[in-house]
């Protein structure tokens, strides 16, 4: 069993880790943000009080962790832009980078699997 400085050292690079992967994710659209935020979150939560707090006060995203998590969901205009991004990447993903057939059936699914899951999110009303 690590011992509890080793235990928080872990846990604080992997929520670093979860951080960055969540700007790629709102950089490259096929690849979700969410979890990666809340995941960040969690191993935060049991670490780093400082970067916990840190992350929920983000301008970036802070509010849209707070409002994920407390169920209030995204805005219309968040949530169709996000949607028209994702197909956009992957019309164009599929047009010019994706040679192979499998690759394209994957692209799609994954964006039908990340659409669904913005869809089934709450529409906050401005």
């Amino acid at each position: 069993m690590a011992s509890p400085r080793v235990r928080r050292l872990i846990l604080t690079a992997c929520g670093l880790l979860c951080v960055g992967l969540a700007v790629l994710g709102w950089i490259l659209p096929i690849m979700p943000a969410t979890p990666f935020l809340l995941l960040a979150a969690g191993c935060f939560a049991r670490s780093s009080p400082r970067l916990h707090r840190w992350l929920h006060e983000n301008r970036l995203f802070g509010r849209y962790l707070r409002d994920y998590a407390e169920g209030r969901g995204i805005s219309p205009i968040l949530k169709a832009g996000t949607i028209a991004l994702i197909w956009g990447s992957v019309a164009l993903s599929a047009t010019f980078v994706a040679r192979a057939m499998w690759l394209r059936l994957l692209l799609g699914a994954v964006a039908l699997g990340v659409s669904w899951h913005i869809l089934r999110l709450p529409t906050r009303r401005p």
